[in-house]
């Protein structure tokens, strides 16, 4: 049996075209088996972000009475929209860092056999989370349609915003994945860590209201970024920003190609350990 396990670009490419059909059938038995065994199903999936937007609709614009920005002219359920829209990006996110640590772990029967790809699993978890994301950005878009609030063309730009993040997402995944292995205690410490980026990122908040020097120290975390491009394109039609996007690309493709490298290096001690 060889330990070479190789850490190219192109092994990535290779690796999740060659499976494909696995990775299929592991992200639809993921995404299902979640609601396995309840009554409305795969149904819960849109209803959970439904619920939320309507919660989020009552305490802000309601309770609160709550504007973005301190702008008395906007409609009552305007912050409610803004809201969610940073808080499904934030979801993507989180879901897929707090289950990295265990991947491996909570799939040891696959870490000893010699044909499954393991570096799969870490993609099959990034896809599953993304079907989640989808259907809260749709139950964002029709909220949106029934209450009037514009939908602007630039929001075809928003997976092109996203690919930064989704790269990111990957790296981390493939060593959080590996680390767990060794580190059973990591994934509560990841956990918190998630919890914090939420508060450290602009949305409950916009960032023009912060000072110039919180707005340097947000805009390193990983979904500043994305949640600004979103609201951005979808709700304000505002301008794609090309340079930060550009920036945040390379550091994206940086810690994607770092954490498959280390991921293929480090795994050769998995069955060892699992």
């Amino acid at each position: 049996m060889s330990n070479y396990f190789p850490a190219t670009p192109s092994a990535v490419i290779r690796g999740v075209v060659q499976h494909r059909e696995l990775l299929r059938d592991l992200v639809k038995r993921d995404f299902v088996g979640r609601y396995k065994g309840s009554m409305l199903g795969v149904i819960w999936s849109l209803f959970n972000p439904l619920l939320m937007l309507a919660i989020y609709t009552f305490v802000f614009s309601v309770a609160f009475k709550a504007r973005w920005g301190g702008h008395s002219d906007e409609s009552k359920v305007a912050f409610a929209v803004v809201l969610f829209s940073g808080i499904i990006v934030h979801s993507f996110f989180a879901e897929c860092l707090n289950r990295s640590p265990s991947l491996i772990t909570s799939h040891a029967n696959y870490v000893k056999k010699v044909v499954f790809p393991l570096e799969i699993l870490s993609w099959m978890a990034l896809f599953s989370a993304f079907l989640h994301f989808l259907v809260s950005f749709a139950a964002l878009l029709v909220f949106c349609m029934l209450t009037g609030a514009s939908i602007h063309v630039e929001a075809l730009l928003i997976p092109l915003a996203l690919v930064p993040l989704i790269l990111m997402i990957m790296g981390l995944s493939w060593i959080l994945a590996s680390l767990g292995v060794y580190l059973r205690d990591l994934s509560q410490v990841i956990g918190m860590l998630v919890t914090i980026s939420l508060f450290l990122a602009p949305i409950f908040y916009p960032i023009e209201s912060l000072p110039e020097g919180y707005k340097t120290f947000l805009a390193w975390n990983p979904i500043t970024l994305p949640v600004i491009q979103l609201r951005n394109l979808l709700l304000w039609g505002k301008p794609f920003e090309w340079e930060s996007w550009g920036i945040s690309l390379v550091i994206g493709l940086g810690i994607f190609q770092a954490g498959y490298w280390w991921f293929q290096k480090s795994r050769r001690g998995f069955a060892d350990v699992v």
